[in-house]
């Protein structure tokens, strides 16, 4: 499934890879609306019914995952409202060990997400993240998300990498897709990225697996666990 031999780079997506996608869901689906509701005296059901195209409208661009945009747009502070439920926040099952086993296993991890910095500092908070891995990047520092042809180019300025030697793993196909056609050589699909939904079909070009288990015994294999970096 995973050539890890091959690999000197992994590029990890966090929402729904690394972290349980419940939080996202949850609050875009129903925390918001709610509150929303709450401070423009709406039934709930109509802001509902409001939001959620709205939302919809945006989905693969920057504009979908940038917190400013929607703070801007529905006059609510988007970030606050995140920190509401940050309770929710959490790893997916078996993350803290396969990321652990990729840093002693010597390769480079980078978490490569379209989360905007503010719920991205959120969440690292929440989960100490990023003492996990060696570098992150937020696509709102490129001005493109990861769906966009161009992202995968731009990304070279702040994490460089050899496209052939590359890992990407993200819950979102038009991301896969997108890392493909950029030359990315290997791509794995999270198909159980929301630990209250069901898990979505297999892709029928992309490897997928349901959680980070199925593949840590290759990656052991790799070469004896040293010391971590």
């Amino acid at each position: 499934m995973v050539d890890w031999s091959s690999l000197e780079t992994v590029f990890l997506d966090m929402d729904g890879t690394l972290l349980d996608l419940h939080f996202d869901n949850h609050f875009w689906l129903e925390h918001l609306p709610r509150r929303y509701a709450e401070h423009f005296d709406l039934h709930p059901q109509e802001a509902k019914d409001r939001l959620i195209p709205m939302i919809m409208a945006e989905r693969g661009s920057l504009n979908w995952y940038c917190t400013d945009y929607w703070s801007d747009r529905l006059s609510l502070d988007i970030t606050g409202l995140k920190s509401e439920v940050g309770d929710r926040i959490g790893y997916r099952p078996h993350v803290t060990d396969f990321l652990d086993t990729l840093r002693a296993s010597g390769l480079r991890t980078v978490i490569v997400t379209n989360c905007h910095p503010d719920p991205l500092e959120l969440k690292l908070k929440h989960t100490r993240l990023g003492d996990r891995v060696d570098a992150i990047v937020s696509s709102h520092q490129l001005g493109k998300a990861k769906e966009e042809p161009g992202f995968w180019h731009d990304l070279q300025q702040l994490a460089p990498y050899r496209a052939g030697s590359t890992l990407m793993v993200d819950d979102s196909f038009p991301v896969l897709e997108s890392a493909r056609k950029a030359g990315i050589a290997q791509c794995l699909a999270i198909l159980a990225p929301d630990s209250q939904q069901d898990p979505k079909t297999h892709h029928p070009d992309i490897p997928g697996i349901h959680h980070f288990d199925e593949v840590l015994p290759g990656l052991r294999r790799r070469q004896p666990l040293t010391s971590v970096r």
